[in-house]
């Protein structure tokens, strides 16, 4: 067997210069090995040691950092603590990278400051300077996405930063900012909208949703129970032989003893003493016999199951010319909750913003540089139209076809003021019953209508939405359900549906002059 020939390791000692790259990310290779400032292999440990203490969120003293040389070391140091870059780092990675490649960025200017008559202090300082005032500038607009978000979007990451920025700088972020601050007038919202979602299971009842399940009650029961009975003189199977003064089963040869003259006495001895040999009977019955004992029985009853949560977000807000003012404020207060509670959980959030007729505005919102923008553009935006909620219910329950929104649940925000029709509301029953969807209104108005208790499971009643706005007065009404006080039979409840007759009933009641509960002459007859 030929040896194995050993490995050649011409480009060894080369390669083990560069052994600090496996630990260090890729976006950093090229800046670390092409940089200017200091040698290569003390540049590369200094990256590694600066981009693992920036993620654990502190900085090692500046005596132990193997680059940048000194005295740029000690001015680093204190530029990166005096804009604590290491407390928006941790936990951040992609952050952690981007303020090292910034810093090889600006420092990579020192030789063309030195090049344009700068000495080495004013070189160092003016590369520090502006890193610093790019730093400065970053940290105030981060400090606004954690601000609006909870927490540091993707779109932190250097790649979509230039596109972020431009959202960051314009004047409908202003108006973001402003939305942001109202939803710590509303702090139902967020706990509404993370009870929203059918992803897992809580330990709260769900009162809306009753199953039926198997409950045991106590009961007195008659319940067989077999014995054994003894009867003397039974006939029953023979068990053995025993002593006795049975003559009926006596043995033959005790019998033989009665045909002789003087033996014949020992045989009515025997049978004085018991002492005959006899056959031994079973002489026992086994019977049933009924007898009360406590026993549980099952019982049949409506329980209420778990409650679920924590899914993803369909949101219908609507857009129409009657939401303008406080109530358009209180709904794009509603839609950055949810964009906000989404983010922060994990969760998938989509937006049908709804007006007139084939006016229904399809977005998808997650915290990234794209959907932050048209986040933005839709806070930014003036609410007028029309209404018409068949449209986006309609888009609501198509998206519940796909896998991905199977367990979503429908937060509609509105004043109220519209009407579905009845193929609309029997496909989103239907969509109830089978996909086990829920609906939460959120009333922006000062009562329920009709087409909003139609078609929401619950609704949440935002009643001072005037305060939202330009105007500091209260509601007019004491109560959201003005309706079902003084107008009951205007409510489609199952038991107004089975009340209610057609035209042509009613006109012909009428002409009989029919009153209350009493039938037409055409409905006796047939």
């Amino acid at each position: 067997m030929n040896p194995v020939p050993p490995q050649a390791r011409l480009f060894e000692a080369r390669e083990r210069r560069l052994a600090a790259l496996d630990a260090l990310s890729r976006k950093l290779w090229l800046g670390g090995m092409t940089h200017a400032e200091g040698q290569l292999e003390p540049r590369l440990e200094g990256l590694c040691l600066l981009h693992d203490a920036l993620f654990a969120g502190q900085l090692p003293p500046a005596a132990v950092w193997p680059w940048p040389p000194p005295p740029l070391t000690d001015e680093l140091h204190a530029t990166l603590q005096a804009l604590t870059l290491p407390a928006y780092c941790r936990d951040q990675s992609d952050l952690s990278v981007t303020v090292l490649m910034s810093a090889l960025f600006h420092l990579d200017f020192i030789v063309d400051y030195r090049d344009r008559g700068a000495d080495p202090c004013q070189a160092s300082r003016m590369a520090l300077e502006a890193f610093a005032a790019d730093w400065q500038t970053r940290c105030g607009e981060i400090d606004e996405l954690v601000e609006v978000f909870g927490s540091l979007p993707d779109g932190s990451k250097n790649t979509h930063w230039d596109s972020l920025r431009g959202t960051l700088r314009s004047e409908g972020w202003q108006e973001v900012l402003r939305i942001r601050r109202l939803i710590e007038k509303l702090p139902e919202l967020s706990q509404l909208i993370r009870r929203l979602g059918r992803s897992r299971t809580t330990d709260e009842p769900d009162r809306h949703s009753q199953r039926p399940v198997e409950r045991m009650d106590a009961a007195i029961a008659r319940l067989p129970q077999a014995r054994s009975v003894h009867i003397p003189d039974l006939p029953g199977e023979t068990r053995g032989i025993k002593r006795s003064e049975r003559i009926a089963r006596m043995l033959p040869a005790e019998a033989m003893l009665l045909g002789h003259p003087r033996l014949r006495l020992v045989w009515h001895a025997r049978r004085a003493e018991r002492t005959l040999l006899a056959y031994d009977d079973d002489e026992r019955m086994e019977e049933l016999h009924q007898r009360q004992a406590p026993t549980p029985r099952p019982s049949p009853q409506a329980a209420p199951a778990r409650r679920l949560e924590m899914g993803p977000l369909l949101i219908c807000v609507d857009t129409s010319g009657s939401m303008q003012g406080g109530a358009e404020a209180v709904a794009k207060a509603t839609v950055l909750e949810a964009v906000r509670a989404a983010h922060a959980q994990q969760r998938d959030c989509h937006v049908f913003a709804f007006g007139g007729p084939d006016e229904v505005v399809d977005m998808a919102l997650g915290v990234d540089a794209g959907g932050i923008e048209r986040l933005t553009r839709f806070l930014c935006q003036t609410f007028r139209g029309g209404t018409d909620i068949c449209g986006p219910l309609e888009h609501a329950i198509d998206k519940l076809e796909d896998t991905r929104w199977q367990l979503a649940d429908l937060l509609l925000a509105s004043d109220g003021e519209f009407g579905a029709t009845p193929a609309v509301v029997a496909r989103l029953n239907q969509a109830k019953q089978t996909q086990g969807l829920r609906v939460q209104g959120i009333l922006i108005g000062d009562r329920e209508t009709v087409g909003l208790l139609e078609i929401a499971d619950d609704i949440l009643w935002v009643r001072d939405w005037r305060r939202f706005g330009h105007s500091d007065a209260d509601s007019p009404v004491h109560s959201k359900s003005l309706t079902a006080l003084y107008f009951p039979g205007a409510l489609r409840s199952p038991e107004n549906r089975r009340a209610t007759v057609t035209g042509d009933t009613a006109s012909a009641a009428v002409r009989a002059g029919l009153h209350r509960g009493e039938t037409p002459p055409n409905q006796e007859t047939s």
